[in-house]
């Protein structure tokens, strides 16, 4: 099973999993990608302010950090396919397109860079759709093919994460999300300089993301899509009280035995 999985993660076409998932991980870890995790960090902090609920689940973990710190959300979840030895805030192991929590549950989902990788996007947004309670929001952070990013993309012959990722604007997102049912809120693009690695030269190129915000804003080598689930009319909203106060999807656990607590008073006295 492990030389499967293994051989699975040579294909970065396919779900990201164990070599490319590690090999995204540490591409974070250089220059570029703390430049790039730092400023999708202040993005992220500006809009999940302003997001409330109950529940809050990031999908995949490429940074050994708290995404989410930001949110006002007390109850926070991070869940993740193939986590990394070292993951700390990996509460609960599942594949983004078979979550494994329960309908009309959550209030925010964060998706960060998780499309790009996966082999069917939109049954990913489907599970999103379907774990959202009504007017829930998604966060979707992902890569721009029109830009910077997107040549280096095109001349690194898709080698390599995240150059191998399946880049898809943000026009594209917000379609999908149309035809799931939400409505679009806010989409934001930063990263306007090229994607070099020379710590020098991104100094130096420091002007470019104050001119494309101005200029080009359109442009940058990522972004950044909230969609929010749209509530029809004649939907029933669920109540959002649990008895068990559980997420997880009640169908994956089963109990093994009857509590003598649970039992009826008729009962218990025909065993006395």
């Amino acid at each position: 099973m492990g030389s499967k999985r293994k051989a699975m993660g040579q294909d970065c076409n396919g779900r990201m999993v164990c070599t490319e998932r590690d090999r995204l991980r540490d591409w974070f870890k250089l220059p570029l990608g703390q430049r790039l995790a730092a400023l999708e960090q202040e993005e992220l902090d500006k809009v999940l302010v302003n997001l409330f609920g109950f529940h809050l689940l990031q999908v995949g973990y490429l940074l050994n950090q708290d995404m989410t710190s930001a949110s006002r959300i007390l109850h926070r979840v991070v869940v993740d396919g193939d986590p990394d030895e070292t993951a700390t805030l990996v509460a609960m192991y599942g594949v983004p397109d078979a979550l494994p929590i329960e309908s009309d549950t959550i209030d925010v989902v964060v998706l960060h860079h998780t499309l790009e990788f996966e082999s069917n996007p939109h049954e990913v947004l489907r599970e999103v759709e379907r774990i959202l309670v009504p007017e829930g929001h998604v966060v979707i952070l992902g890569f721009n093919p029109w830009s910077w990013w997107g040549v280096r993309r095109f001349l690194q012959r898709r080698n390599g994460p995240p150059w191998c990722g399946r880049f898809r604007s943000a026009w594209r997102m917000r379609d999908w999300l149309s035809l799931l049912g939400f409505d679009h809120e806010l989409s934001r693009w930063y990263f306007f300089r090229p994607p070099v690695q020379n710590e020098g030269i991104m100094r130096r190129l420091e002007v470019l993301e104050r001119a494309g915000e101005r200029w080009w804003p359109f442009s940058g080598g990522a972004f950044l899509v909230v969609g929010k689930k749209r509530v029809f009319t004649g939907t029933q909203i669920k109540p959002r009280w649990r008895p068990n106060g559980s997420l997880i999807d009640s169908r994956l656990v089963k109990p093994s035995a009857t509590s003598s607590s649970t039992r009826s008073p008729s009962a218990r006295k025909q065993d006395e």
